[in-house]
């Protein structure tokens, strides 16, 4: 499958890159969501969120592990970065197959328990203000959701 990637300027482009991607997204659609600290995840899932009309403000659910928001499509914002061995107990399929967008931070971490198919979104910092979005679809939706965006 082939990467996409698309550069940002500054931390509202990255917002707005996200909240045309949310215009795209349907039920049970997967992202999962890496960078370093600091990179622009929680802005990218903010961006995500208001594309997705959720009226809530949007942080990283750090502590608490899931966090639920209302939209056009509920919004499943996960943050595995904590975890232990317990992650088996959380259903996470409920999440991926409850009607929403799930969104998982730090997927590497739980990857055994993640669908095969999902958009896989990577956030690099390229300066202070600049990001560098790649996106690998796992799938032929993903694959023509990274079409569609980049047309």
């Amino acid at each position: 499958m082939a990467t996409y990637e698309f550069i940002t300027s500054n931390p509202e482009q990255t917002g707005e890159f996200a909240g045309r991607l949310a215009g795209m997204l349907q039920e049970n659609d997967i992202l999962t969501l890496e960078g370093g600290l600091g990179a622009g995840k929680t802005t990218f899932t903010k961006g995500l969120a208001k594309g997705l009309g959720v009226k809530r403000n949007v942080n990283s659910p750090t502590f608490t592990i899931i966090k639920e928001y209302q939209g056009r499509l509920p919004l499943y914002h996960m943050d595995v970065y904590r975890l232990d061995d317990s992650f088996e107990d959380l259903g996470f399929d409920e999440y991926f197959d409850g009607g929403g967008v799930t969104v998982v931070e730090w997927a590497h971490l739980i990857k055994d328990q993640l669908p095969e198919e999902r958009l896989a979104v990577t956030i690099m910092r390229v300066s202070e203000e600049e990001r560098k979005i790649i996106l690998e679809p796992s799938g032929e939706r993903y694959e023509m959701l990274c079409k569609e965006i980049f047309e």
